[in-house]
């Protein structure tokens, strides 16, 4: 069964943000496009990359109206942890989610079977909880945040203009497509 399109599920979460633990729900998410950014583990390899490619991009996502929720079944104290003695982690100003008890990680369908760890998975989910695009890599392949800027613009887009889709290499402000019996075997 696929999860686009389908709500969150209810969580509660402990987080490191902004120097402080937070507690993290999923009406937090309500009213705002959000990103749950899924990674295996603290202190590894591939991870920093990424977290540091969206920290260095996080003023972009700010002005998109985004909020970024990374996540890995680590506590939020490695996560404070990590953040004070890693300089790519040190950057990160987003919510960084604890998740021990792998509720999140579940919620999401991303949970390693047997080994406790979540998958390389990402989560664009519109203001009202729907999740509208995944992406969930292998191990060893990191993701891009500038293909996701462009990919949540497109969602953003196609939300704010029913009847219009955004074709492949879409970029904001290129023309769209209004699907029609008229573009049948046209394009």
């Amino acid at each position: 069964m696929s999860i686009i399109n389908s709500e969150i599920k209810p969580f509660t979460a402990q987080a490191f943000r902004d120097g402080k633990f937070v507690t993290v729900t999923d009406a937090d998410t309500r009213g705002k496009w959000s990103v749950f950014f899924f990674y295996p583990a603290d202190f590894t390899f591939v991870c920093p990359t990424e977290l540091e490619d969206l920290a260095d991009n996080h003023a972009t996502f700010e002005q998109l109206g985004v909020e970024i929720y990374s996540v890995s079944t680590d506590t939020h104290f490695s996560h404070k942890a990590w953040h004070d003695s890693s300089p790519a982690i040190g950057k990160i100003k987003f919510t960084m989610i604890g998740d021990p008890n792998g509720t999140v990680t579940n919620n999401f369908g991303v949970m390693r079977e047997g080994q406790g760890l979540a998958d390389r998975g990402t989560f664009v989910v519109d203001p009202d909880g729907i999740i509208q695009l995944v992406e969930i890599t292998s191990e060893g392949v990191g993701r891009n945040a500038e293909e996701l800027i462009r990919k949540i613009k497109a969602a953003q887009y196609v939300r704010a203009h029913p009847g219009e889709v955004c074709p492949a290499k879409w970029e904001e402000g290129e023309t769209t497509l209004a699907p029609s019996l008229d573009l049948v075997g046209k394009i």
